[in-house]
Order: structure tokens, then C-alpha cells, then sequence
């Protein structure tokens, strides 16, 4: 299950270009600077949120002169289950309006939170490397990125509970009226616990997963969900009502799901995956990726985007990897400068070589 035939029009450097004929494994093989991790973007678009580099609409669209404004753009592809075409999904922008992001599928408009209940979307970039000394923050839309592959609603809760707590700072800070408060805080607390609960549970089946894969080569992680207040619906109104002087003196609200920690340790350590190695906190975020991967891929298709990765592993590690990418469900996407990292995958891969915001099919004999 995953995509095929995938078509990018005036998406950053890709004027026009179209990949069939995937397969379980697909590799984008080209220069730095040739436009594969524009590819790679371009595919988690395919997906809700702001795709891997969480760029504004206005920078992915090619121009066709710098300086020119911004070309609509376009990018589709179908979803394919056991051989068969079962959904045509894209996502474009109208000339004049390069900030408005919108969705089709099947030829009819949809909302871009709806993308998670057709396609469940993973990614690991160098980007990420950073993730576990990153801020709190960066961690909490990793887990919301990855709880869409369990509950594709929880976009839609995420920005819900963002807009009712900036309607309830702007409140606070004008000293409105009490009952408006109320019922303010009662959105709040009915999206931030279903926010937190599914927060939590994605890391605890995230931790089943990784209870259940070998040790080594790469390092298992131990993961704990540190909610910032309470589960319970109306624990949390309550709480939010208790702390209304706190937050209106702190100029935010200081309990809830958006204070939540995704915290990380190495499990044969209980070391802090921060104070942990470089290659250490790598191998943790690929075993993370890993067990995302497989809870994504039930029940629906399921894409596995990874950016660079093969190069950087040992031969050991690279070849674990690819034996548990090809026993997994998800398609697998994987960009590189060179051939030579994948020898082990290449007869059963599909290749491209991406060239200048081109491809061309390398055909193997």
C-alpha cells in the first residue's frame, strides 16, 4: 500500500515532474542542491499540517523569474492498496492566493486535516537530529505529528485548543466578563483532554512497540508521556479556573497540554537521550521511526519518508535497517547522494536520479 503515480507542478524547483510505477522501497538519488528533499516534501504534503520542513506556502512555489511572484502549485498522487487505485489525493494553491492551502480527493474539496484518515504520513530528516535538546515544543509536534497515525482528528483538537487559549489570554488580559471566561475554558478543557489523552496513548503504544524490537544495533529508547495538567475533562476546567490570576499575571496559560514533555532516556542507561551521543540519540530516533511505522500502517496506507538516513549508519545498522523497512508495511521513500549506500535494497527498488529539479528513471538491468 502507499503512492503512485506523483505529480509536482511548480513545487520549489520541480516545474514539472511526475514518478510512476513505485515501488516498496523508492529511492531519489542525486547531488546535493538536485531537489530530493523537495520531493520528500512535496509527499508530506500529501498529509496534514505543514509538511517535514514547516515552510510557508509562499516559499514552495516556484517562481518562474526571482523575484516574480510566487506560481501556483500542485502536487497529487494516488493511493494505491493491493495493486488497485483506491483514492486520487492533492493538495494546490489558486493564482493570487499563495498562502491558501487546498485539498482534493477525488476530484472533491476536502479539509487538509481530513489527508490523515487516507494516508498515514512518517518522516525522519537531519532536521531532526536536534530533537531531544530541542525545545519542549519541538518534541510536543513530534508527538502530534505521529498521533495522527492513531486518531486523525487530533489536528483539528490541536488547533482548537490554540485558538480557546489565545481567546482566553486575550480575555484574561482585558478582564472579561466571568461567564465568557467559562465558556471559553470549557473548549479548552474538552479539546486539551482529548489532546492529552491521545498524547498519552500514543506513547504508551509507542512503547509497547519498542519493547517488542531487539536491543541493538540501534539504541532502544524509553519513553514517558509528563502530561503539563490534568487528563480528565473536568479536572482541567476546574484547574484552568483556579489559575486564572497566575496566567493573567504570567501573560499565559501556565497548565494544560500545551506545558506537555515528551521525555526520552536510553533504556539500558536511564541516561537522558540529551546527554546521550550524537550517533546514540540517531539510533533512538530511528527506532522511534521505526515503531511509529508500524502502528501507522494499520488499516490504511501508510509512507515512510526518510532523508539521508542510509549514508550515516554503519554497514551493521544500515543492513538492520533495511531488513526491518522491508518486513514493514509502510513504503518507504529514501533520498541520497550516491547508489552505493542502498546496494543491498537496489534490485528491489524503484530509481530515480534528480537532477536540477528533474527526474529521469534509472532502469536497472
Amino acid at each position: 500500500m502507499g503512492l503512485s503515480r506523483i505529480t509536482l507542478e511548480n513545487f520549489r524547483n520541480h516545474a514539472a515532474t511526475t514518478l510512476g510505477e513505485t515501488a516498496h522501497f523508492n529511492l531519489l538519488v542525486g547531488e546535493n542542491g538536485a531537489g530530493k528533499t523537495n520531493l520528500l516534501e512535496a509527499l508530506s504534503l500529501l498529509g496534514p499540517g505543514r509538511g517535514l520542513r514547516r515552510a510557508n506556502l509562499g516559499d514552495l512555489a516556484r517562481r518562474a523569474v526571482p523575484g516574480d511572484p510566487p506560481l501556483p502549485f500542485a502536487i497529487g498522487a494516488s493511493l494505491t492498496e493491493a495493486g488497485t487505485v483506491s483514492a486520487r489525493i492533492g493538495t494546490y494553491t489558486e493564482d493570487g492566493q499563495p498562502g491558501r492551502r487546498m485539498v482534493r480527493v477525488n476530484s472533491a474539496p476536502a479539509s487538509a486535516a481530513s489527508l490523515a484518515e487516507w494516508l498515514a504520513m512518517s518522516w525522519l530528516t537531519p532536521a531532526m537530529d536536534g530533537l531531544f535538546t530541542d525545545s519542549a515544543g519541538a518534541r510536543r509536534r513530534f508527538m502530534d505529528r505521529m498521533a495522527l497515525a492513531i486518531a486523525p482528528d487530533h489536528a483539528r483538537r490541536v488547533n482548537a485548543l490554540e485558538t480557546a487559549l489565545r481567546e482566553r489570554g486575550k480575555l484574561l488580559e482585558a478582564g472579561g466578563d466571568p461567564r465568557w471566561m467559562d465558556a471559553i475554558e470549557a473548549q479548552a478543557a474538552d479539546h486539551g483532554a482529548a489532546v492529552a489523552r491521545t498524547r498519552a496513548d500514543l506513547v504508551l503504544r509507542l512503547a509497547d512497540e519498542l519493547s517488542a524490537l531487539p536491543p541493538e544495533p540501534f539504541a532502544r529508547p524509553a519513553l514517558t508521556y509528563l502530561p503539563g495538567g490534568p487528563l480528565d475533562e473536568t479536572a482541567l476546567r476546574a484547574e484552568l479556573a483556579r489559575a486564572r490570576p497566575r496566567d493573567r499575571a504570567a501573560g499565559r496559560a501556565l497548565t494544560g497540554p500545551q506545558r506537555d514533555e515528551l521525555q526520552v532516556k536510553m533504556a539500558s542507561t536511564s541516561q537522558p537521550a540529551a546527554a546521550c551521543s550524537t550517533g546514540e540519540q540517531k539510533a533512538m530516533l530511528i527506532a522511534i521511526t521505526l515503531a511509529h511505522g508500524i502502528l501507522a500502517a494499520a488499516g490504511r496506507p501508510s509512507v515512510l519518508l526518510l532523508d539521508e538516513v542510509a549514508a550515516h549508519l554503519d554497514p551493521v545498522r544500515r543492513t538492520e535497517l533495511f531488513r526491518r523497512l522491508r518486513e514493514g508495511k509502510a513504503q518507504v521513500w529514501m533520498t541520497g547522494t550516491e547508489l552505493a549506500p542502498f546496494d543491498a535494497i537496489r534490485k528491489e527498488a524503484a530509481i530515480w536520479r534528480v537532477s536540477g529539479g528533474g527526474v529521469e528513471r534509472i532502469v536497472q538491468s
